[in-house]
């Protein structure tokens, strides 16, 4: 499969807790990162997604959002992946951070160039990709 998603977590799902409509799934990535996604209760059922189960999740760079000053904050994002920046790759109209996180996975996010400047944002400096968990998409192989 090949899929323009930048960010691709491979793992296995922890919990699947049901809902009225959506269930909340929990991947443990390989490298130990804690991925929560929003699915419907039919994709839940057309997938099989159970716990044990591997499984990826895919999210496009434009749905992760940098932060860099959130020590304390209480966030609705359940995704809140931490590391220090590895790469910025800068354009006229946006910038490509890239975030290494510990366990070796990295987090791409795509934000506008003037947040990246005025955000003074650096390659070693410590960041956290935010990511809505109704903005993850499970896949599994059929």
């Amino acid at each position: 499969m090949q899929i323009s998603a930048r960010n691709v977590f491979k793992g296995k799902i922890t919990a699947v807790k049901v809902g009225a409509v959506n269930s909340e799934i929990d991947l443990a990535t390989t490298s130990g990162d804690k991925i929560v996604a929003i699915v419907t209760n039919d994709s839940v059922k057309t997938l099989g997604l159970s716990v044990g189960m591997e499984a990826t999740a895919l999210i496009k760079a434009s749905s992760v959002l940098v932060m860099t000053e959130g020590d304390g904050l209480k966030l609705s994002a359940r995704n809140c992946l931490k590391g220090k920046i590895a790469k910025i790759t800068e354009g006229p109209v946006s910038a490509e951070i890239s975030i290494a996180l510990p366990g070796g996975n990295t987090v791409h996010a795509t934000i506008t160039h003037d947040a990246s400047v005025e955000m003074g944002l650096k390659v070693g400096s410590e960041a956290t990709g935010v990511i809505k968990a109704s903005s993850v998409i499970i896949a599994v192989n059929a």
